[in-house]
Order: C-alpha cells, then sequence, then structure tokens
C-alpha cells in the first residue's frame, strides 16, 4: 500500500444510516511544518484515487511537498476508502449507503484535526468532484479554510449535470434490465457502455473534430474511446461506480443543516479566497454555472481554462493546460488570506 488508513469507526451519514467501521484512505506528500499552517487538501474526484492527484504535485510546482504538506484523501466509494468493494455484509456491494459530499468532508475535517491537530487550512483545491469537495470545504468551515481553488466542478450538481451522471447510471443499470434487485450481479465487464456514454462528455467537439486523439497516441477514433474511455471505466468496480454516482448526482454544498439547501447563502458563507476555473468547452460542469457561484463568494475570482479538452482540460493530459492551473494556484497561494 502507497496510502494510510485513518478508521473512522462507527459513522451517522446524512442519510441516518450508521456505516460500521468507516475509513478514510489518504495519502500525505511533504512534512508539516511546526507552525502547522502549510496545509493543503486535494480530495480525488470520481472514479479516482490519490495516484490520479500526483500530476499537480511536485517539486517547484505550486503544491511543492518541500514548501507544503499536501494531504489526498479518497472519496468514499472509490475502493480505497470505504467502499461497496471493501464493505463487509451486510453493507458490502448493492447494500453500501448513500454517501454524500458533506459525509465525505465532514470526515476529511476529522482526519485533519484528529489524525494532525490542524486547524488551518491553506488551501483545498480539487478537479471535478474534488472542486465541489473544496467549496465544501469552504461552505461547511469557513473559519478554518484560507484559499480554495476548484477547477471543472461546481458548487453543486447542476441539472444537466446530474442528466449526464444520469446516462451513466442507466447505461450500467441496463445490463441487468434495469431491475435493481440484479445489482449484486454486476461485474466490471458490464462497465462497456458507460465508458462509451462518458466519451462524448468527457471532451469537447472541437477536440474531437481536431482530432487531437493523434496526440494521445491513438490512431482511430475507435481506438481512442475504446482505449481510453471503455478500458478506464471497466476497470472500475460497478458497485463502487454506482455508489460515486449517486455522490456525484445529489451534490449541493447547501444540502445540510447549516443551509437547509439556500444555496446562495453558502456561496456568500464562504470566506476562503477562491480562485474558480472552468474549462471553457466543458459540456457538463460549465463555466456559465461556475460564473454564477462565483459572482456570490465574496473573495472569488473566475479564471476560465481557455481550452478545447472540455472537462479533461482539468485532468492533467494537457500541458498548456496544466501550466494555467499551476500559475493560477501559485498566484492563489502567495496572496495573504486577509487580503
Amino acid at each position: 500500500m502507497d496510502y494510510e488508513i485513518f478508521d473512522l469507526g462507527d459513522v451517522t451519514l446524512q442519510s441516518g444510516v450508521t456505516l460500521p467501521n468507516a475509513f478514510l484512505a489518504y495519502k500525505t506528500y511533504g512534512k508539516l511544518n511546526e507552525k502547522k499552517d502549510n496545509v493543503i487538501v486535494y480530495p480525488t474526484a470520481f472514479g479516482d484515487q490519490h495516484v490520479q492527484n500526483e500530476w499537480l504535485i511536485g517539486n517547484g510546482m505550486a503544491l511543492d511537498p518541500q514548501k507544503y504538506f499536501i494531504i489526498v484523501p479518497n472519496l468514499l466509494g472509490n475502493g480505497l476508502s470505504s467502499s461497496p468493494s471493501n464493505t463487509p455484509p451486510p453493507f458490502d456491494r448493492a447494500n453500501f449507503p448513500q454517501v454524500t459530499i458533506y459525509d465525505n468532508v465532514q470526515f476529511q475535517q476529522r482526519l485533519v484535526t484528529e489524525k494532525f491537530d490542524i486547524q488551518k487550512i491553506a488551501l483545498v483545491v480539487g478537479w471535478s468532484m474534488g472542486g465541489i469537495q473544496s467549496f465544501q470545504w469552504g461552505a461547511s468551515f469557513p473559519d478554518m479554510v484560507e484559499r480554495i481553488a476548484p477547477f471543472c466542478g461546481g458548487a453543486k450538481t447542476w441539472p444537466q449535470t446530474y442528466v449526464v451522471l444520469d446516462g451513466m447510471k442507466a447505461a450500467l443499470m441496463a445490463t441487468i434490465g434495469f431491475d435493481a434487485n440484479k445489482r449484486n450481479q454486476l461485474t466490471p465487464a458490464d462497465m462497456h457502455a458507460v465508458g462509451r456514454v462518458y466519451a462524448g462528455w468527457g471532451v469537447s467537439q472541437a477536440f474531437y473534430r481536431k482530432e487531437l486523439y493523434h496526440e494521445l497516441g491513438f490512431d482511430s477514433l475507435e481506438d481512442f474511446v475504446a482505449g481510453v474511455w471503455e478500458k478506464s471505466f471497466m476497470k472500475m468496480d460497478p458497485h463502487n461506480v454506482l455508489a460515486m454516482l449517486w455522490t456525484g448526482q445529489f451534490a449541493d454544498i447547501s444540502a445540510n443543516p447549516t443551509y437547509n439547501g439556500d444555496f446562495d447563502k453558502a456561496l456568500k458563507s464562504i470566506k476562503a479566497l477562491a480562485c474558480i476555473m472552468p474549462g471553457s468547452t466543458d459540456l457538463f460542469c460549465t463555466a456559465d454555472e461556475n460564473k454564477y457561484e462565483a459572482k456570490r463568494i465574496p473573495r472569488a475570482s473566475f479564471h476560465p481554462i481557455e481550452s478545447i479538452w472540455g472537462h479533461f482540460a482539468g485532468r492533467g493530459m494537457n500541458n498548456p493546460d496544466n501550466k494555467f492551473i499551476d500559475d493560477n494556484l501559485k498566484r492563489l497561494l502567495a496572496l495573504s488570506p486577509d487580503e
């Protein structure tokens, strides 16, 4: 294992269900300084594990482990933290309870405070569902978080994003005739169609039109769809995917007792300096929705990633996009949180 485990014990989820012996898998990079003020939290996205975040961590980069103590907590449901695939009965596979973004961030805050006795976080940053978690950190712990930097991720799942995720779920459930009672029959092979559905959303129309998949070493459109989208999804456990899809579909930083569904109030309550970076051609976490959110966060700046890589402008695959994100993070970290 190249990660550590933080035991949460028996936790009561937002749903009211108690998940016994829950745990967070996490990895740290760098060292915590004496003042404990060099902390960056970098949650994982849908389907990702900590290793997929490492492209943004490195010497000389904004997330420099020689300067910062970077904590990457794995999303519940991703196969490393408590998930359908690693939880014993009666909460295994299709019986795993519904977990919210709010739940995830509450548990991450326990990791940060109970394990490391950290009281201030310099930055929470994340891509896609990791971005939603950074917004949630800012709303749930406004006095603890000094900066947030979500990229290609919204503060809630807007209706069209919900529909995209629902289409992915439908492609998987179709393999068992939409019979919820047969969910435990699902296998990774059933993920084939999910990858095909997501292929139309992960990158932009211009990406396909300009055949940029050739830059990734693929000779044809079919090879790209099969080699990237199908292959990546068929590596995932279908029950984990269903759990994460539910978490994504119902993500909303105001869906908790603090804000009672008042989304604008939740946004206005974020005290952190915020650098919001949507992908300019992202088809389902759109720049327009991020713009709405940025206008309501008191100290937010809005910096679209001008790229035809769509949602994957934030995936670490295109060097100009990577540099744009890293440069904006450097500028954000250089700002005093009191400015």
